[in-house]
């Protein structure tokens, strides 16, 4: 059963590895890269139920215990970020089997994107600091080349902030996981819970805390290090913006749940969170109501619902990290499906600016009923996914006595409902334009099965699952909100992660 935990990150770098090795048979690249995706996907699923049904699930690589070792932690928490990695991985592998041009799959594509996924699941699955910086840097590298494939202008520029910045927050994370280790003596993360749950704080431990809350709100683009994400996210090949956009920001934010809640937790770091939670959801939503191109506010929002895992965070109740942990994963989801609209719209209009799309509605129906769900849903409509997790979060907050951010999160929604209608308005019901599309943008029917509107299956297939998904955990919300409590629990008693992973050297 061990063995289970190190499959999410064995799949994704044999894969890499064997689409390396076949990277001039583009049809071999394209099938070993889409089996891998599928098997990482099954893998999650696997090593979820397990999860679920027995408990912590811990494997020391090299046999060394804990804390001399390099652990790797299957809990709930990071039991459920694996599943939306293997969801998003396989949705987004299946677009860009139509979406990626023929010289960026030359150029590495499909290893680059298994490599990627190699270091998101690393960064869920890691037990200790210095290696979930480790893994950071392996999605960071993998990411800013498959940000650069295709050369384009707009594409080096968005990249070099994105690298520059994520180099910054990379150099804060080191500082900090050094200063914790000169103080402490240990990375282990249950370790570490140990240890300063016997004794109290000093100036070095706070210190540290706070350049590890610079790194992660950068690498998450909280407020106030948010503004590189919306100069970067819509530069990139479609399925990168896709895949960026479900999980890139999601690791950020995950690092903070669990270092805060399991090491430092503490009134003034929550209350921190907490005002940070509602200045980020506020810029985002602003600066995605004045954008005219679809990526870009989108990008925005990515932002702005950053804020509302934070919100939970800050508040650090059971109910309120239930909530937030079921909304990481509902805004994943459906953010996902509405890049992948997006980028529908791109190939068929030879554009995503709103100015230069429109009467989508009538030619494409299909394409409308998949954006307005996880747009509704992004929104906090019922009976869809956001709506269950915003529930959760504004109730949290009213037991919690923070009513000022439930108006931001309320106002902030209402917010995400106008830029959503925008987008609906002028690209779905707005009148068609007569826009040239180029041989390279338009998808060629006939080199591929169409379903719906005449599109490509491989488009629909994504678009159906991640928007089955939105819709099937708001309606039936209870066995996902109660896992996301299960992981709520964990980290509420770090006792029961600590014993987990120590056991062996106690």
């Amino acid at each position: 059963m061990k063995s289970l935990v190190i499959l999410p990150i064995i799949i994704p770098l044999v894969t890499a590895s064997l689409t390396l090795l076949f990277r001039r048979f583009q049809r071999m690249q394209k099938g070993l890269g889409l089996a891998g995706s599928i098997a990482l996907f099954a893998a999650s699923l696997v090593l979820a139920m397990n999860v679920y049904e027995k408990g912590i699930i811990v494997h020391h690589v090299g046999n060394w215990p804990a804390p001399y070792g390099i652990p790797l932690v299957a809990d709930a928490l990071a039991s459920i970020m694996i599943i939306l990695t293997g969801l998003i991985g396989v949705s987004v592998a299946t677009f860009s089997l139509k979406d990626i041009r023929s010289g960026e799959f030359q150029f590495g594509f499909m290893p680059l994107f298994h490599m990627l996924l190699m270091g998101v699941c690393g960064a869920f699955l890691t037990g200790d600091l210095f290696n979930l910086y480790v893994w950071f840097e392996v999605l960071l590298i993998a990411s800013f080349v498959l940000m650069t494939l295709g050369g384009r202008r707009p594409q080096i520029e968005g990249s070099l902030k994105y690298v520059t910045i994520n180099l910054l927050a990379s150099m804060f994370l080191l500082c900090g996981v050094g200063i914790l280790y000169g103080k402490v003596g240990t990375l282990n993360l249950a370790d570490l819970s140990h240890k300063l749950s016997i004794s109290p704080h000093s100036q070095l431990v706070t210190s540290s805390a706070m350049l590890l809350l610079v790194a992660f709100s950068i690498k998450s683009a909280a407020f106030p290090f948010f503004f590189w994400l919306p100069d970067s996210y819509h530069t990139p090949a479609f399925s990168v913006s896709a895949l960026f956009a479900g999980l890139l920001t999601k690791v950020g934010v995950y690092a903070m749940i669990r270092t805060f809640i399991l090491i430092y937790r503490d009134d003034i770091s929550l209350l921190i969170i907490l005002v940070i939670a509602g200045l980020t959801m506020v810029i985002g939503v602003f600066g995605a109501v004045i954008q005219k191109e679809i990526r870009r506010l989108l990008s925005f929002h990515i932002i702005s619902q950053i804020g509302y895992s934070l919100m939970g965070l800050g508040i650090a109740s059971r109910l309120s990290l239930t909530a937030a942990i079921f909304f990481t994963f509902h805004v994943a989801v459906a953010k996902a499906a509405l890049f992948l609209v997006a980028a529908t719209i791109g190939h068929e209009k030879g554009s995503t600016a709103l100015e230069k799309v429109g009467g989508l509605y009538q030619t494409h129906p299909w394409l409308s009923l998949f954006f307005v769900l996880p747009a509704l849903s992004l929104a906090g409509l019922p009976p869809l996914s956001g709506f269950a997790a915003k529930l959760a979060l504004i109730q949290a907050g009213l037991k919690g006595h923070h009513s000022l951010i439930v108006f931001i999160a309320l106002f902030v929604s209402i917010l995400t409902l106008y830029s959503m209608a925008k987008i609906w308005t002028m690209a779905f019901w707005g009148p068609e334009q007569n826009v040239q599309i180029t041989r390279s943008e338009k998808v060629r029917p006939q080199k591929s099965v169409q379903l719906f509107d005449g599109l490509s299956i491989s488009f629909w297939i994504p678009l159906v699952l991640l928007t089955a998904v939105t819709l099937g955990i708001g309606i039936f919300a209870e066995p996902l909100l109660q896992f996301c409590q299960q992981a709520a629990d964990t980290l509420l008693q770090p006792a029961i992660y600590n014993q987990a992973v120590l056991t062996e050297a106690r």
